[in-house]
């Protein structure tokens, strides 16, 4: 009896428990700009099932942890961008999808467009195509969890 309760039963603290939830689910802010956020769609949709992952896509940036800008960002866009990064709860992480996200893409000589998001906010992965696969971005999740287990076991 004594050997059955010794390995059915561990000893941590909340705090540990909560980084390891954090870690294991990141909540993407809907957001979606032009035509990458359809890729972004697809990789919710039953084929790559990015709820698998644990991440569930939000509509409030104070219940989501990780950006996924996808697409154009234009000029005009900028503020409310930054706005919606301020408002997310640490700790919180970017990826940049598709070409436009990451330079403007055939945009960036436009006065109109911002020639990367990285010149608004933090970008932790960047997703490179026109536009990229859904996988790519179930990939770029994997990315980020696997950096904040990284993080996590440095501190």
């Amino acid at each position: 009896m004594e050997n059955r309760i010794a390995t059915n039963i561990f000893l941590t603290t909340l705090e540990k428990i909560s980084k390891w939830s954090r870690e294991r689910s990141l909540w993407p802010l809907s957001f979606g700009v032009s035509c990458c956020a359809i890729e972004m769609m697809h990789a919710a949709a039953s084929k790559i099932d990015l709820d698998r992952y644990g991440s569930l896509f939000r509509s409030s940036p104070k219940q989501a942890d990780l950006m996924i800008v996808s697409g154009t960002v234009t000029v005009k866009m900028a503020d409310q961008v930054k706005t919606l990064y301020e408002q997310m709860l640490d700790p919180k992480y970017v990826i940049a999808m598709g070409s436009c996200a990451i330079s403007g893409g055939i945009f960036n000589e436009s006065p109109h467009v911002v020639n990367g998001v990285n010149k608004i906010i933090p970008v932790d992965v960047y997703i490179n195509g026109c536009p990229p696969s859904p996988a790519d971005l179930a990939i770029a999740i994997i990315d980020i969890r696997n950096q904040t287990s990284k993080k996590q076991i440095k501190k």
